[in-house]
């Protein structure tokens, strides 16, 4: 027994429903991933940061000049800035930069390192 055309009939209320659905869900489908290739991004940054970090520690610890080290940091992560201190045996170094994803989201990442301070 075939069907009739009659019970492939939508109500007339349905009518345009898929395409008023899609045009709601599509821009947050859209925004969800925008922002999970933007965290990919940041964590990307994030462990390029934390091995400039320790790159620059190692530097200091082997007694290199502090402006070799910070541009190791900046080299490795454009913008980014470094700070180092020296804690007893230990030469530590802390690195910053501010990542924008897209225009209104701003995400500072940190990354601290240290090592033996055996050059000095």
């Amino acid at each position: 027994m075939t069907p009739t055309p009659r019970a492939f009939r939508r109500a007339d209320g349905e009518r345009g429903s898929v395409a008023g659905e899609l045009a709601i869900a599509l821009p947050a489908v859209v925004l969800v991933l925008l922002l999970g290739v933007g965290a990919l991004g940041a964590a990307s940054r994030q462990v390029v940061l934390q091995d400039a970090a320790a790159d620059a520690a190692r530097l200091l610890g082997r007694g290199e000049a502090g402006g070799d080290a910070a541009a190791v940091v900046r080299r490795a992560v454009p913008g980014a800035s470094m700070a180092s201190s020296a804690r007893g045996d230990l030469v530590c170094v802390s690195a910053s930069v501010d990542l924008t994803i897209g225009t209104a989201i701003r995400v500072p990442l940190r990354a601290s390192s240290c090592a033996l301070d055996g050059g000095r």
